[in-house]
């Protein structure tokens, strides 16, 4: 099982090349400490629309150098795809090792018990420009490897999909992730939570129904 210090001090043992049906190979691989410009530059190219469905508000580079400070020192692992051609930052994929006590109330309702040792949040966010682009689908195996190698058997999404992302909706389902069930937080939008089964990656029955 890798920790987050071991995989900050050998990021190679999580880096992996991926080429795209179209367009120049992308190396998916742990955010470095020399990342902070290039993750300003990602986060301020962001658009409003993208901007309103991920998990933090911040952006720029006190947000990205905070996030590249935090490298092993706290629960989160966060990987980058970078395009090879032009070394940018294009995507921004995370695990919080953590779960919070509004995950725990609201699978535990479900009837799902989670458990840090077995369990892990996970969210991404792509850059405009390729969104749509199968991207995501194409690292999504190196995700759920990423998952496994942490030594977790489940993953949930960080603060759930929202309803009105059905882009989003979609790339989880046909990623393997099953709904559990709906919540409001606090901003008032409407969102589901889904987990996926490492054991079972492919099981895509009772879908979300459309908002």
């Amino acid at each position: 099982m890798l920790t987050l210090a071991e995989i900050a001090e050998n990021p190679s043992c999580l880096t992996r090349r991926l080429k795209p049906p179209s367009g120049p190979e992308i190396t998916l691989r742990p955010l470095k400490h020399t990342d902070t410009v290039c993750l300003a530059d990602f986060l301020d190219g962001l658009s409003p629309e993208t901007r309103r469905f991920i998990a933090f508000d911040g952006q720029g580079l006190a947000t990205a150098r905070d996030l590249c400070d935090a490298i092993a020192r706290y629960d989160k692992l966060r990987l980058v795809l970078e395009d090879l051609p032009s070394a940018r930052i294009i995507g921004l994929l995370e695990f919080s090792l953590a779960l919070t006590p509004a995950d725990l109330t609201r699978y535990q309702d479900a009837g799902i018990r989670l458990s840090e040792p077995t369990d892990c949040r996970f969210g991404a966010t792509l850059a405009d420009g390729i969104q749509g682009r199968g991207i995501g689908t194409l690292a999504f195996p190196f995700v759920s490897e990423t998952a496994r190698l942490l030594g977790k058997a489940r993953i949930i999404l960080w603060g759930g999909v929202r309803a009105d992302n059905p882009r989003a909706i979609r790339y989880y389902e046909k990623n393997g992730f099953q709904p559990v069930g709906s919540f409001t937080p606090a901003e008032g939008s409407r969102s589901f939570d889904m987990i996926l089964d490492l054991s079972d990656p492919t099981a895509l029955s009772n879908r979300i129904p459309r908002p």
